[in-house]
Protein backbone atom coordinates (compact mmCIF):
# COMPACT_ATOMS: atom_id res chain seq x y z
CA UNK A 1 0.00 0.00 0.00
CA UNK A 2 1.35 3.23 -1.07
CA UNK A 3 1.77 6.28 1.29
CA UNK A 4 0.16 9.73 0.30
CA UNK A 5 2.65 12.09 0.51
CA UNK A 6 1.93 15.59 2.87
CA UNK A 7 2.97 18.69 1.90
CA UNK A 8 3.71 19.93 5.48
CA UNK A 9 4.50 23.47 4.38
CA UNK A 10 1.31 23.99 2.44
CA UNK A 11 -0.41 23.18 5.54
CA UNK A 12 1.56 25.22 8.02
CA UNK A 13 0.34 28.45 9.20
CA UNK A 14 3.63 30.06 7.73
CA UNK A 15 3.06 33.46 5.45
CA UNK A 16 5.60 33.49 2.99
CA UNK A 17 5.97 37.49 1.85
CA UNK A 18 8.36 38.45 -0.68
CA UNK A 19 9.84 41.97 -0.76
CA UNK A 20 9.81 41.66 -4.80
CA UNK A 21 5.95 41.33 -5.02
CA UNK A 22 6.42 45.24 -3.66
CA UNK A 23 9.07 47.29 -5.26
CA UNK A 24 7.48 49.14 -8.43
CA UNK A 25 9.13 48.07 -11.37
CA UNK A 26 6.64 49.33 -13.64
CA UNK A 27 7.51 53.06 -13.61
CA UNK A 28 10.65 54.63 -15.02
CA UNK A 29 13.43 55.87 -13.06
CA UNK A 30 15.18 59.06 -14.36
CA UNK A 31 18.20 61.05 -12.94
CA UNK A 32 19.02 64.58 -13.17
CA UNK A 33 22.69 65.35 -13.32
CA UNK A 34 23.27 68.73 -12.74
CA UNK A 35 27.31 68.54 -13.95
CA UNK A 36 25.77 69.37 -17.21
CA UNK A 37 24.52 72.97 -15.52
CA UNK A 38 27.94 73.77 -14.32
CA UNK A 39 30.00 76.51 -15.18
CA UNK A 40 33.88 75.46 -15.87
CA UNK A 41 33.14 72.37 -14.19
CA UNK A 42 33.25 74.12 -10.84
CA UNK A 43 30.03 75.96 -9.80
CA UNK A 44 26.21 76.44 -10.33
CA UNK A 45 25.47 80.08 -11.71
CA UNK A 46 22.10 81.15 -10.54
CA UNK A 47 21.35 83.10 -14.09
CA UNK A 48 22.76 80.23 -15.95
CA UNK A 49 20.50 77.07 -14.03
CA UNK A 50 17.59 79.40 -14.42
CA UNK A 51 17.72 79.32 -17.70
CA UNK A 52 17.71 75.35 -17.59
CA UNK A 53 15.12 75.09 -15.57
CA UNK A 54 12.99 78.00 -17.45
CA UNK A 55 13.59 75.78 -21.26
CA UNK A 56 14.26 72.67 -20.21
CA UNK A 57 10.90 69.79 -21.40
CA UNK A 58 9.66 68.58 -17.36
CA UNK A 59 6.99 67.02 -19.16
CA UNK A 60 9.57 63.77 -18.85
CA UNK A 61 9.15 63.04 -15.48
CA UNK A 62 5.77 62.59 -15.35
CA UNK A 63 4.67 59.32 -13.06
CA UNK A 64 8.26 59.06 -12.99
CA UNK A 65 10.79 58.33 -9.94
CA UNK A 66 13.21 60.98 -10.17
CA UNK A 67 16.85 61.55 -8.13
CA UNK A 68 18.41 64.70 -8.50
CA UNK A 69 22.48 64.24 -7.83
CA UNK A 70 26.07 65.83 -9.44
CA UNK A 71 28.16 63.72 -10.45
CA UNK A 72 31.11 65.86 -10.41
CA UNK A 73 32.48 67.16 -7.10
CA UNK A 74 31.13 70.71 -7.47
CA UNK A 75 29.33 73.30 -5.05
CA UNK A 76 25.90 73.34 -5.60
CA UNK A 77 23.75 75.53 -3.40
CA UNK A 78 20.69 74.17 -1.74
CA UNK A 79 18.45 76.15 -3.70
CA UNK A 80 18.97 74.70 -6.92
CA UNK A 81 17.86 71.32 -5.53
CA UNK A 82 14.71 73.31 -4.07
CA UNK A 83 14.06 75.09 -8.03
CA UNK A 84 14.30 71.19 -9.60
CA UNK A 85 11.61 70.12 -6.88
CA UNK A 86 9.65 72.93 -7.60
CA UNK A 87 9.15 72.00 -11.41
CA UNK A 88 8.79 68.14 -10.56
CA UNK A 89 6.47 67.89 -7.56
CA UNK A 90 3.37 68.07 -9.89
CA UNK A 91 4.67 65.62 -12.41
CA UNK A 92 7.16 63.45 -10.39
CA UNK A 93 6.02 60.15 -8.17
CA UNK A 94 9.03 60.57 -6.09
CA UNK A 95 11.85 63.22 -6.22
CA UNK A 96 15.05 61.77 -4.10
CA UNK A 97 18.49 63.94 -3.50
CA UNK A 98 21.04 61.72 -4.17
CA UNK A 99 22.16 58.87 -6.36
CA UNK A 100 19.98 55.77 -7.75
CA UNK A 101 20.66 53.31 -5.00
CA UNK A 102 18.89 56.43 -2.75
CA UNK A 103 16.24 56.15 -5.02
CA UNK A 104 15.52 52.96 -4.94
CA UNK A 105 16.15 52.84 -1.24
CA UNK A 106 13.17 55.36 -0.97
CA UNK A 107 10.92 53.45 -3.42
CA UNK A 108 11.38 50.69 -1.00
CA UNK A 109 10.93 53.07 1.68
CA UNK A 110 7.29 54.36 0.22
CA UNK A 111 6.20 51.04 -0.34
CA UNK A 112 6.40 49.68 2.53
CA UNK A 113 4.76 52.39 3.66
CA UNK A 114 2.12 51.44 2.10
CA UNK A 115 1.04 48.23 3.73
CA UNK A 116 -0.96 47.27 6.46
CA UNK A 117 0.99 45.88 8.41
CA UNK A 118 -1.97 44.64 10.59
CA UNK A 119 -3.07 42.06 8.52
CA UNK A 120 0.18 40.09 10.15
CA UNK A 121 -1.08 40.12 13.65
CA UNK A 122 0.26 37.59 15.68
CA UNK A 123 1.54 35.97 12.57
CA UNK A 124 4.30 33.34 11.69
CA UNK A 125 5.59 35.38 8.37
CA UNK A 126 8.69 33.88 6.23
CA UNK A 127 10.46 37.22 4.55
CA UNK A 128 11.25 35.35 1.53
CA UNK A 129 15.53 34.84 1.21
CA UNK A 130 16.47 34.86 -2.74
CA UNK A 131 15.99 38.07 -4.03
CA UNK A 132 17.03 40.46 -6.88
CA UNK A 133 16.51 43.81 -4.80
CA UNK A 134 19.34 46.17 -5.48
CA UNK A 135 19.56 46.64 -1.78
CA UNK A 136 19.24 43.76 0.34
CA UNK A 137 20.87 44.69 3.37
CA UNK A 138 18.05 48.18 3.79
CA UNK A 139 15.04 46.16 2.28
CA UNK A 140 15.75 42.93 4.90
CA UNK A 141 16.52 45.49 8.04
CA UNK A 142 13.09 48.07 6.87
CA UNK A 143 10.61 44.92 6.92
CA UNK A 144 12.15 43.78 10.23
CA UNK A 145 11.43 46.59 11.91
CA UNK A 146 8.26 47.07 10.45
CA UNK A 147 7.03 43.44 11.15
CA UNK A 148 8.46 42.95 14.36
CA UNK A 149 5.68 44.80 16.22
CA UNK A 150 2.78 42.57 14.54
CA UNK A 151 4.28 39.06 14.18
CA UNK A 152 4.54 36.33 16.75
CA UNK A 153 7.37 34.80 14.31
CA UNK A 154 9.81 36.25 12.23
CA UNK A 155 11.77 34.16 9.66
CA UNK A 156 14.01 34.33 6.56
CA UNK A 157 14.00 32.12 3.84
CA UNK A 158 11.94 29.77 2.33
CA UNK A 159 8.95 27.84 4.10
CA UNK A 160 10.80 24.57 3.61
CA UNK A 161 14.00 25.91 5.01
CA UNK A 162 13.84 29.21 7.62
CA UNK A 163 16.09 31.00 9.13
CA UNK A 164 14.96 32.25 12.95
CA UNK A 165 14.34 35.79 13.26
CA UNK A 166 11.81 36.97 16.16
CA UNK A 167 9.86 35.44 18.52
CA UNK A 168 7.63 37.60 20.15
CA UNK A 169 7.43 37.05 24.05
CA UNK A 170 4.37 35.08 25.33
CA UNK A 171 1.83 37.03 26.34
Amino acid sequence: MEEQIINKVKKSPLVSFDLEDIVDKALERKTIDLKDNLFQGMVLREKDFRVFVKEHDWSQYKDCYVNITCSEDAIIPNWAYMLLVSKLSSLARLIVQGDVNELEKEILRLKLNEIDYSQFQDGKIVIKGCSDLSHPEFAFTEITNRMMPFVSSLMYGEPCSTVPIYKAPKK
